[in-house]
């Protein structure tokens, strides 16, 4: 058996939604993924939001994924003190499994990636996939393209959902059943999620 060809899917999963398990088996099927690691974030340096619980978000994720073997919950990033760094990540996964890795990201953090800690180290580790709206160009900055790496295009499935828009509707009473899967949806209600924290 040859090396594993393994996904990363990084994010605060506050709560983790349709969209997110849409994006990750649109990269299971197109990069041809033997497994797809789900990476819920401790602290993130680039976001101001404080996050719910970690044993919330862990909750939430793993109800959400139940059901698909190739999905794997990792909590290597959930579990760190003090902020989140990419290229730590990749550098303890790669200890500890070598693989062929794939780092997950949408356009708009290609756009900044040159401003993460260690990025050249970390474009020489992985596989980036984009992920990318149809008819949407993805252009590299000058210091991105100024290094060389591997680039995989990752369709974006078309779909209005985000965590904020959820947050909202659960703060204000509205419904959101139709923008998480149901065991999620049910987790929120039952654990008061989301109940007068403020929108951003």
């Amino acid at each position: 058996m040859g090396v594993k060809r393994i996904g990363l899917l990084g994010g605060s999963f506050d709560p983790p939604h349709n969209a997110h398990l849409a994006l990750a088996r649109t990269a299971l099927e197109h990069l041809r993924l033997d497994e797809l690691w789900w990476l819920p974030q401790g602290h993130a340096y680039q976001k101001t939001r404080a996050l719910s619980s970690k044993a919330d978000r862990r909750a939430m994720l793993e109800l959400a994924i139940a059901g698909e073997p190739r999905f794997r919950l990792e909590d290597c990033e959930l579990e760190r003190d003090g902020p989140t760094y990419s290229i730590d990540t990749v550098r303890e996964l790669s200890a500890r499994e070598p693989a062929d890795w794939f780092f997950i990201i949408g356009q708009d953090q290609y756009a900044n990636l040159h401003t993460w800690r260690d990025w050249p180290e970390l474009l020489q580790r992985v596989t980036l996939a984009v992920a990318a709206r149809e008819g949407t160009p993805v252009v590299a900055t000058p210091e991105i393209a100024a290094v060389p790496h591997r680039v995989a295009l990752l369709p974006l499935p078309r779909m209005d959902v985000s965590s904020t828009a959820i947050r909202t509707a659960a703060t204000e009473g509205r419904d959101y059943t139709d923008m998480v899967p149901g065991p999620v949806a049910r987790y929120i209600d039952q654990h008061h999620l989301y109940r007068g924290i403020p929108r951003s």
